[in-house]
């Protein structure tokens, strides 16, 4: 029976795409973080460029320009936030694929073992019966050969 496990490359192969799909669901999560932070300066710049109440029309066109300008960054800002999300949601999906392939090579490699333990077992176990067997023989031998000898 060979003890050695074929698949072990295989295993360490899938160990490590499960590796790589982890650490990109945590950078995309540090993404959402960095968009989130995004929106949340602008949504703070936006709040702080009141439209003036007082002073010229060009002046007060050029503000409404500016907020419109800030709003826009705003809603671009939720649109990577958004986007983020979605490529996080792919990524979770990759991992969990990986961790599935990965996890139906340790069901191999367990059922391997546990062959390789039964046959061992069974190995160890015929080797013991072939010990009962001989020594009872040999008790059996040794009584033909010394009849005067008694069971104790």
């Amino acid at each position: 029976m060979n003890r050695l496990f074929r698949l072990a490359p295989v295993l360490r192969a899938r160990k490590a795409q499960e590796d790589a799909a982890r650490g990109a669901v945590i950078q995309s999560r540090a993404e959402i973080r960095e968009a989130e932070a995004l929106v949340k300066r602008r949504k703070l710049d936006l709040v702080g460029a009141d439209a003036p109440n007082e002073g010229s029309a060009r002046a007060m066109v050029a503000a409404l320009v500016a907020r419109q300008s800030l709003a826009a960054g705003l809603f671009d800002a939720q649109r990577m936030v958004t986007s983020a999300e979605v490529i996080e949601q792919e990524k979770l999906a990759a991992l969990a694929d990986a961790a599935k392939r990965r996890r139906a090579v340790e069901l191999m490699a367990e059922r391997h073992a546990a062959t390789v333990k039964a046959h061992d077992l069974k190995t160890d176990q015929a080797a013991l019966d072939e010990l009962a067997v001989t020594a009872e023989a040999r008790n059996a031998a040794g009584n033909v050969a010394d009849p005067n000898r008694s069971e104790a």
